[in-house]
Order: structure tokens, then C-alpha cells, then sequence
């Protein structure tokens, strides 16, 4: 409620529901006395006052603009919309602080119309003085006038009004006295200095709706963070002060008591066990009501993928002891899922294949995921079809809460020019988080394989030891949806323990890999909208300690090449290759960098050009070898859970019996 000279009148935004729009009511009344008129086509001529704000909030708030171009109506009806138009211009001027703000609306008739104007003709029995035909065949008129209906009825058939809107915004208003007044006591709550600096708002700065509006919902917030769970804010009362052109604003603030989680209650729950929930849940009986942390709370359990929806809802009156009691309602989603999976490149050809999923496994939401893949379709780094068979398994909280527990038996056989292999992996892995951002993990592997290679086949056992640890600050939790802003960091480390066939005896090594990607959003120099025009750099290095190229065997060398590393060159076609062949040796070193500009274009389409390097070496230090550049540019399609990527790239620097292009098609971006 608006308060000024010695009478209540009712703001517009500030309590924008209470004002009668008395014109509505008038406008209606008339035209319920005539016949039904053919729509009068118009247009809107807005004239900006030179703010931005101020002209995007009348803009905004425009019904003769939204309006012109897909609600055509008669003459009594658009009349209305005129007069309607004024309250709702006001409106946006007090929003942004102008109460002493004008609107002024003038129709005009077309110039051939005011050239030969058409007799008036009457809307009812009364017949018009000479005074009404000059009014109603006057070329302008003012959008108040109450002839404003008949004038427009007068306009030719066919012919457009041009309506020309402005607003002369008047001074600015400040906020003067801000005051918060406990509804039950009277007087001014006891607030600590935090939640009064929620409220958002001082003396002097100007008197923007919008902001005076949210700060009652900002300090409701802190009130309720603070384990306020009853408070209420309620809407604000505000008194216009013209003579000093500010406006005071009182804000009715019940804080109630600081209040405490009390029982929780699960509903809802049926093949997922309860006593799994209660030690997963983040919140607990007892601690201080923060609507953040129970947020947080529903959210982590909506994460573990076994629910559809997971809800919270307080009490409405604190229990009997004096906590405020919570109801987390649980809808568990379908067990199982069928996919199917797909992917291209040159390189490495298509891979299709399908997976089922069995969801809570045996009720502590466990996943069971089993895949079949059919690769090799087709790449110019593969001599045959191959396969990919695995089964994974996760469990969270393994142990104790937040140490997730993850097992994989995979089968494969891949035809790489370099080498064709056969093998069965069994692996296991324990990961948790380290600190904010980073997350470690320790495993164990063993492997058994057959790989064939110039002609000879060896058989190899491996075991090894995997450590890693990441980092990542961009704030995306879908791998597939790109990052826009922030850094990722890979750490990893693998001992390995190899026992060959043919000779090749027993060798000990350690493969250390380290890769880190950043983004940039160019909106920071104000040059596109955020999230529409990113920088993307990536670097990669990593060595093999411990044993030379020749004593390890050849799936666990290293190779660059393809979408990992240096786009244009196919996978395994960076690096010491043997002789003048296709077949790459691998190496014990390697490093490689990119840099991608991705640009959205419209709003399901994007596009990238981006630029690789890198080389694998013989030497187990980095930065040896032949660097191989690849340039080139993709297409994106934008979807729901990420985006289509399909990447071109070239060779700058070809290799012998390399490739002259290559394709990349995937789901997501290539880092």
C-alpha cells in the first residue's frame, strides 16, 4: 500500500493486485450497447525516453504493442485497450522509481483518410451535433477522450490508426525510512546485522520496485536460513513522500522462534531400504532447520537415480517438543532401462551396440549395467569388425557414505593396424571426495590378453595398481553438457606389472598421465550473451617410467591421434611408426594441446573451430618426437541432454600414409 497526502491510494507494483481498474469496468459497459464491430487494424509507435530500463520495463509492459499484431479487435474493444494502456504504463514508471511519471497516448488516422474524411456515421439512435462530427473526423484525437471508441468506429475500413505512445518519466524517487516492524510486538524485530543486509536495500537508492519487492523475499530467505522456520515477511507498506520525492517503506516482519529438524518421516519408499536413506540423508534430527542444507538433503537423494521424485515438506506447527518435523515422499522410478549406443569416426569406424540397466539391484541403489558393442565399422585405423562386452556394477556409500564402490569384467577384440588383440579385463575401484572439487580414486586391475603384432602373437598378464585424482570447478554435473566456465585437472598413475610370453619375460612400469581442460565465457568482455561464445583449451602429458617401448606391451604404450588428442590424424596415427607403414609402434611419452572456439548459433545450433598438436615420443620425457598439427571446424545440434558434435578435421603436417580428413560424429563436445 502507497500512503500520501492525507490519502491511500494502491501501488501499482508494489501491491500491483489491489488497484480497481475502474476503466475496464466503463469501457465494457459501452460496448455492450452496440453491434459487433470488424477488428480496426493499428499500430504502436513507442517512443523511447533514452533509460534502458525504463523503456524495456514499458515496452514490456505495452498491451497496444504485444497486442497489434495477433489480437485484431473492434473499435469499442480497442478503446478499452487504450485506456487500460495508461494504467499499466504507470505501472512501469512507478517500477522503476518515477511516481510522478505521465503517459501520453494519440491515435492518428491515416493521412488519405484525413484527406477524404468519411461522413460519421451513429453507433446508436442519437444523432451527433456538428461539435461530435468534428471531433470524430479530427485526423488526431487523445487516447482519454470518451469519444476515442466512436472516432476509431469512423476510421475506413482497412485502413491502420497509428497509435503513438510516450511517457515522460518525471523526477526519480529514493527510498527514504526503511523500517521493519515485528506484527506481533510493534516494534522492530531482533535481527542480526547478516539478515538486515539480506534486505538488500538503503536509504537514497532510488525506489525501484522490483527491489524493494524482492528484499522482503531476500530477508524471508536469511530469516528461514537462520532456523526462523515460521517467519513470515509480509508484503510491504509504502508511503510516497512528494515533497521530498521518496518513498518510506515498512516491511511487517514476524521472525517466530529459532527451531530445530525434528522427526523425519520417509513415505513412499518400496524396493529401496529405508535404513539405506537414513544413512545417506545429509540432514538429521536435531540440527538447526536450514531450508539450504534440507534442500541439499532432497536433492542428493534425487541424484542416487533410483527415484522419479523426491519431495520435502515441513510442518506447518511445530511439534510438541518444539522442533519443526519433515516429510521427505518418495516416487522410486522403473528398475530396469534398454538403451541402445551409437558413434562414428573415420578413424576408429561406427561402434553400435545396445545396454540394460537393472536399477537398486539389491536395494541400497546399486546399478547393474551390461553392455554389448559391435565396433570397428569401417575405420581407416582398423583392419575388422571387433567387440565390446562388459558388465559394470556401483554402489554408493561402500563402507561409508560418500565412497562409491564400482566393478567392471569386460571382454573386447580390436583390429588396429598397429595391433589385434583379444583380451579379458576384470577391475575394481573405490572412489570418494578428497576436498571441494576433487575427488580421488584407488583400484586394482588384471588382464589377460592375446595381442598380435607384425606377425607374432604374445600373450600378456597384467596387473596393476590405478590412482588417480580430478579436479572440477565448472559446475557441470551431466558429462555430456558442456562446460561454459571453470577448469578440470586429471591426475593419474598406474603401476603395472606385466608378464609376457615369447621372450618378453616379466616387466615392471608406471604409466603417469596428467590432463587438464579450462573454458572461458567471451561474455566477461562483453562481446556475447553468457553461456554463447566460449574459448576451450586443453593439455595433455604423460609418461611411461620403469621399461623401454619394446617391454611393454603394445595396448599399454602410448598413442595420440583421433578426437582425444590431435583431430586429422586417425587414432594411432601420431607417433614412431614402423618403418614406412601404417603401423604405429606407441611410445613412453606424449603431450598434446588444443585450443576450440565454440559459438551457439541461434538456439538448437552451434558451430567450432579448433586447432591440435601433439607428439608421442620413444623417451620417456615429453616434448620428443614429431609434432603433428590438426586443424578444423564442426557443427553442433543442441539437445535436451546434451549436444550432437560433428567435427571435421584436416592435417596440417600429414604423415606418411596418413589420412587426408577425418570425421568425428558424438554426443557432447570433444573436451
Amino acid at each position: 500500500m502507497v500512503t500520501g497526502r492525507g490519502k491511500t491510494i494502491y501501488g501499482r507494483l508494489l501491491l500491483r493486485g489491489n488497484r480497481v481498474l475502474a476503466g475496464v469496468a466503463l469501457w465494457s459497459v459501452v460496448a455492450t450497447g452496440v453491434h459487433a464491430a470488424d477488428p480496426q487494424p493499428y499500430v504502436t509507435n513507442l517512443i523511447n525516453t533514452g533509460e534502458g530500463d525504463l523503456d524495456t520495463a514499458v515496452k514490456a509492459s505495452s498491451d497496444l504493442l504485444a497486442l497489434q499484431s495477433t489480437q485484431a479487435v473492434g473499435p469499442f474493444a480497442l478503446a478499452g485497450r487504450v485506456h487500460d494502456e495508461y494504467e499499466r504504463l504507470r505501472t512501469a514508471l512507478e517500477s522503476c522509481g518515477y511516481y510522478d511519471g505521465t503517459v501520453h497516448i494519440v491515435l492518428s488516422r491515416p493521412k488519405a483518410a484525413q484527406a477524404n474524411p468519411t461522413p460519421a456515421q451513429p453507433s446508436n439512435s442519437d444523432a451527433f451535433t456538428g461539435d461530435d462530427a468534428a471531433v470524430l473526423n479530427s485526423p488526431t484525437i487523445d487516447g482519454k477522450s470518451q469519444d476515442l471508441a466512436n472516432w476509431i468506429a469512423n476510421v475506413p475500413k482497412g485502413e491502420k490508426v497509428e497509435a503513438r505512445v510516450s511517457v515522460v518519466k518525471g523526477p526519480l524517487f529514493h527510498l527514504g525510512v526503511i523500517t521493519l516492524k515485528d506484527d506481533k510486538t510493534g516494534k522492530p524485530p531482533k535481527l542480526t546485522p547478516e539478515q538486515m543486509k539480506a534486505l538488500g536495500l538503503a536509504t537514497g537508492q532510488p525506489a525501484v520496485a522490483q527491489a524493494v519487492l524482492s528484499g522482503g523475499g531476500q530477508l524471508l530467505d536469511a530469516l528461514r536460513e537462520s532456523g526462523h522456520a515460521l517467519a513470515r515477511v509480509e508484503k510491504p507498506v509504502a508511503y510516497l513522500r512528494p515533497e521530498t520525492r521518496t518513498l518510506d517503506i515498512v516491511y511487517p516482519v514476524t521472525p517466530g522462534p529459532v527451531l530445530n529438524v525434528g522427526t523425519i518421516s520417509l513415505d513412499g519408499l518400496q524396493k529401496v531400504h529405508p535404513a539405506f536413506i537414513r544413512r545417506r540423508l545429509t540432514v538429521q534430527e536435531g540440527q538447526l532447520y536450514q531450508p539450504s542444507k534440507i534442500e541439499a538433503a532432497r536433492q542428493d537423494l534425487t541424484d542416487l537415480g533410483v527415484f522419479s521424485s523426491v519431495s520435502v515438506k515441513d510442518g506447518s506447527t511445530t511439534a510438541v517438543d518444539g522442533t519443526m518435523p519433515l516429510d521427505f515422499s518418495f516416487r522410486e522410478g522403473k528398475r530396469h532401462a534398454v538403451g541402445a549406443e551409437a558413434g562414428y569416426s573415420t578413424d576408429l569406424g561406427a561402434r553400435v551396440g545396445v545396454n540394460w540397466t537393472h536399477f537398486n539391484l539389491l536395494g541400497n541403489a546399486e546399478r547393474l549395467r551390461l553392455v554389448a558393442l559391435v565396433t570397428g565399422l569401417g575405420g581407416s585405423a582398423q583392419q575388422g569388425v571387433g567387440y565390446d562386452v562388459y558388465a559394470d556394477l556401483s554402489k554408493p556409500d561402500f563402507l561409508e557414505r560418500n565412497q562409491n564402490l564400482s566393478a567392471r569384467i569386460e571382454g573386447l577384440r580390436q583390429l588396429f593396424w598397429s595391433y589385434r588383440q583379444t583380451a579379458l579385463l576384470v577391475r575394481g575401484g573405490v572412489a570418494r571426495p578428497l576436498a571441494r572439487n576433487w575427488n580421488g580414486n584407488f583400484g586394482l586391475a588384471a588382464e589377460q590378453e592375446s595381442i598380435e603384432q607384425f606377425g607374432v602373437t604374445r600373450d600378456y598378464t597384467i596387473l596393476s595398481v590405478p590412482l588417480s585424482a580430478t579436479f572440477d570447478n565448472t559446475g557441470v554435473g551431466n558429462p555430456i553438457e558442456p562446460a561454459t566456465h571453470g577448469m578440470r585437472l586429471s591426475l593419474g598413475m598406474t603401476p603395472s606389472l606385466s608378464v609376457g610370453t615369447k621372450g618378453e619375460g616379466t616387466s615392471f612400469f608406471t604409466i603417469m598421465n596428467a590432463s587438464a581442460s579450462t573454458y572461458f565465457d567471451l561474455t566477461h568482455l562483453g562481446i556475447s550473451r553468457p553461456g554463447r561464445s566460449i574459448l576451450a583449451f586443453r593439455g595433455t602429458i604423460g609418461s611411461i617410467q620403469g621399461a623401454g617401448t619394446w617391454s611393454i606391451p603394445p595396448d599399454q604404450r602410448m598413442y595420440a591421434g583421433g578426437s582425444a588428442t590431435v583431430r586429422g590424424y586417425r587414432w594411432q596415427g601420431v607417433g614412431p611408426q614402423y618403418g614406412n607403414t601404417r603401423y604405429a609402434i606407441g611410445g613412453t611419452s606424449i603431450d598434446a594441446a588444443s585450443v576450440e572456439y565454440r559459438q551457439r548459433i541461434l538456439r538448437s545450433f552451434g558451430m567450432a573451430v579448433f586447432v591440435d598438436a601433439g607428439q608421442v615420443g620413444e623417451n620417456s620425457m615429453p616434448f620428443e618426437g614429431t609434432v603433428r598439427v590438426g586443424t578444423g571446424a564442426g557443427v553442433r545440434y543442441y539437445t535436451p541432454i546434451g549436444p550432437v558434435r560433428l567435427d571435421v578435421g584436416v592435417p596440417v603436417n600429414r604423415a606418411p600414409r596418413g589420412d587426408t580428413w577425418d570425421l568425428y560424429i558424438g554426443l557432447g563436445e570433444a573436451f
